[in-house]
């Protein structure tokens, strides 16, 4: 054990700067060698997806370069909150309420290019995640960047954000009704625009339900993309209930859910009414969705809730070209959640791994300020090259040949 006094000894009188400076070099070769890595490009190797890519998506021959100072997955997830919303201006958008078959309603947040765009110009309908909206710091970030590639940014807002709940109605991933008369409507007032659509994370589960649905097979989108998108529901929340730090994640979405029951109690059933002191209780996503999502929407109880909302196992009937990002330390869907193997299969979809990122985090650059996030940057890019450039083109020929 002398030996380890003398060296306990001779650390301790070094200058504090060298083993400031020993300790910096450690973390810094660390990090390019540990962190910074390429995405992993889940796709059929030889498909039609994987030719595009190479062709078109310079961003995913590139490395990610996560931000030096924030690596870590509950850090990527939460920072955004703090850094995006105080660097990412608000947007003007163009407010319209779409009244529902049921009777509810819903508001659509538009922005369009500065210099205007043609009446055949691209546009993108986007889906938030849970409890997010158009004003969110992600989907500001989005909108922004789709101006300034010229496309025509749609964000589907849920029941209840931005405007008053008419019906008892909120959220649910696994059902897509509303999805379909809003897409239906835009299509409809923009009769000439290619239509592609976005959905993040929550917004990920019902455009992927979507897609995957009869419906999706004859779908008028032509292209579509996931973000952080929790493919294995079941996963996703065995994760999230882990302390400490992403148990505190689901407390503080869970507050969020019970804040919108809140607020529609005027327009809640009597039978729920009588349940309301017990759902304003819950304490986690699952607690919540067990004692209102599942049985508002027709349920049999929570695990058949999300055996509908994961979509895992349901990207082989996808028709359309999807891309999706993820991060493998996404606390919100472990990489065991995520289908790796059937992308592998697909012509039409890949899923973009990163090996850092967090939950709709993905923030790069020594001071990540500003909407030139990689997140950002890939959704213009795919975008811009889908429905403005060769992107439909490319699978649209693919196809032809193939016949």
């Amino acid at each position: 054990m002398e030996w380890l006094g003398s060296s306990i000894n001779t650390l301790s009188s070094l200058p504090r700067w060298y083993l400031g400076s020993a300790m910096a070099s450690c973390y810094v070769l660390y990090y390019l060698f540990e962190v910074v890595k390429k995405p992993i490009l889940a796709t059929n190797p030889k498909g039609k997806f994987y030719t595009f890519i190479e062709k078109n998506m310079p961003i995913l021959k590139e490395k990610f370069w996560p931000t030096l100072w924030c690596i870590e997955s509950r850090a990527q997830t939460i920072l955004p909150l703090f850094v995006r919303i105080s660097s990412i201006p608000a947007v003007a958008y163009k407010r319209e309420i779409l009244a529902m078959k049921d009777g509810g309603e819903i508001c659509l947040d538009s922005l369009e290019p500065k210099e205007g765009l043609p009446p055949n110009a691209p546009t993108v309908i986007v889906l938030p995640g849970l409890t997010g909206s158009s004003k969110s710091d992600y989907i500001r970030g989005l909108a922004l960047i789709a101006a300034d590639v010229g496309i025509r940014f749609i964000v589907f807002n849920q029941r209840g954000s931005g405007i008053r709940l008419k019906t008892p109605r909120t959220y649910c991933a696994a059902n897509y009704e509303d999805l379909i008369e809003v897409i239906n409507h835009v299509k409809a007032k923009y009769k000439d625009s290619l239509l592609g659509a976005a959905g993040v994370s929550m917004g990920g589960l019902i455009l992927g339900n979507y897609l995957s649905s009869a419906e999706g097979k004859k779908t008028p989108l032509s292209c579509a993309m996931l973000i952080s998108v929790p493919w294995n529901v079941h996963v996703g929340i065995e994760s999230l209930e882990k302390p400490v730090l992403n148990l505190l994640l689901n407390k503080r979405l869970a507050s969020r859910l019970c804040n919108i029951i809140r607020r529609m109690y005027s327009v809640l059933e009597d039978s729920v009414k009588k349940e309301d002191d017990e759902i304003l209780k819950s304490k986690t996503i699952r607690e919540f969705d067990s004692k209102y999502t599942a049985k508002e929407f027709g349920y049999k109880d929570v695990i058949d809730y999300y055996d509908h909302a994961s979509i895992h196992d349901k990207i082989h009937k996808v028709t359309i070209p999807v891309l999706c990002l993820n991060a493998a330390d996404d606390p919100f869907q472990p990489l065991e959640g995520i289908p790796l193997d059937e992308a592998y299969r697909m012509d039409n979809l890949c899923i973009v791994l990163t090996s850092r990122g967090g939950h709709i985090g993905f923030l790069e650059g020594i001071f990540p300020l500003n909407k030139e996030q990689y997140m950002f940057r890939m959704f213009a890019e795919y975008f811009k090259t889908m429905l403005q450039e060769e992107g439909v083109k490319h699978f649209k020929k693919e196809d032809d040949v193939s016949k």
